[in-house]
């Protein structure tokens, strides 16, 4: 990672300066991209179509704003890597909302649907029409903005191709669990272990539901943004990316996002990873065997620091959402997870919850 030394000096190495950054620069911008996209959104003809645009957007901007942190490790290039940050996790959140509320259970249209976010990322494809296979089809071109939005500021990118493969790699699997995660509910769990089967040797110390989680983060791909947007990137570096953040990383954040969700996927139908324990206490290890994964995996990446911040952001993040109190089984592992919590992450959780009442 030598030729990554250079980038050290604009990583943000505390949580003060982090944070200061957020507050000045993210957060703002964030809400701007956001609400130029809301108001493509409000327009849409096709009602389902704009009810699902709308409330991804509503309701899940903190996914948008934790992704933009990336941005603040190069403020100079934030008029890049936001736009393209937010338009690919709005594309991300869209698609959820649409195969979570689905009026179809085909698996080919959750694979075309989710071709956008392939095609986002490989600016040398064709556009396709994303809805071919499904009865709600008019968004007035708000899928094909997304799109070409992420693609025009790739373009951008002076260290893209060295990252590409490895963007693609993560995006390829991430495509697969959403098509796998949002079939009849009495088929996805086999196709999931089969898929699972594929691919375990790539991470053969983790259960299926945690290489699941995993594939599940955009996390990845908005590092590798962050390091493509260094001209110096060569191949060697992004591959030593993707595998500081691939499984470990990845799996944690998804793992997090899944733990606090669990009455509500219960309600709702949805599968949820963190159901497949047979304890609460089993849980709570594989979870901390993940964090420590996550932990010694960044040590090998430049300015470790500032990957560390996201690692204790994520879990003050997620266990500061209003979703654990609501759940007294969830707000036990919450507190065992905290439980001499550094100094770090406590101030992460302090931030989150101040940024949630500004919301």
């Amino acid at each position: 990672m030598i030729e990554l030394e250079q980038d050290r000096n604009q990583f943000p190495r505390e949580p003060l300066r982090l944070m200061s950054r957020v507050y000045k620069f993210i957060l703002p911008d964030v809400r701007k991209e956001l609400e130029g996209w809301r108001k493509v959104a409000g327009e849409i003809p096709d009602p389902e179509l704009r009810k699902q645009a709308l409330a991804s957007i509503q309701t899940k901007e903190f996914h948008c704003q934790g992704g933009a942190v990336y941005a603040a490790a190069n403020l100079p290039k934030r008029h890049i890597l936001i736009p393209l940050i937010v338009a690919f996790q709005t594309i991300s959140d869209y698609l959820d909302n649409l195969c979570d509320r689905s009026t179809s259970m085909n698996a080919d249209d959750f694979r075309l649907l989710h071709q956008s976010m392939l095609d986002a990322v490989n600016p040398e494809t064709e556009l396709e029409d994303y809805y071919a296979l499904r009865e709600e089809k008019d968004d007035r071109g708000y899928l094909h903005q997304l799109v070409q939005t992420c693609r025009d500021n790739i373009a951008l990118l002076p260290g893209y191709y060295a990252a590409k493969p490895y963007i693609q790699d993560l995006v390829g699997l991430y495509t697969d669990l959403q098509v796998y995660k949002h079939i009849k509910p009495s088929l996805r769990e086999d196709a999931l272990i089969q898929w699972w089967d594929q691919h375990k040797e790539r991470t053969p110390h983790l259960q299926w539901n945690e290489f699941a989680a995993a594939t599940g983060s955009t996390l990845g791909v908005f590092m590798l943004f962050l390091a493509a947007s260094n001209e110096e990137l060569d191949r060697g570096s992004a591959e030593t990316i993707r595998d500081a953040y691939f499984p470990h990383v990845c799996g944690l954040h998804i793992m997090l996002d899944y733990l606090i969700d669990q009455e509500e996927d219960e309600i709702g139908g949805d599968l949820n990873f963190c159901s497949y324990y047979d304890s609460k206490e089993i849980m709570l290890e594989r979870i901390a065997y993940i964090v420590e994964g996550a932990r010694h995996d960044i040590k090998k990446l430049p300015a470790s620091s500032f990957h560390r911040m996201i690692i204790e952001g994520l879990l003050a993040l997620y266990l500061s959402d209003p979703k654990v109190s609501q759940q007294q089984e969830i707000y036990d592992v919450s507190k065992r997870l905290m439980k001499r919590s550094p100094l770090m992450r406590l101030f992460f959780f302090a931030n989150s919850k101040w940024i949630r009442k500004r919301l």
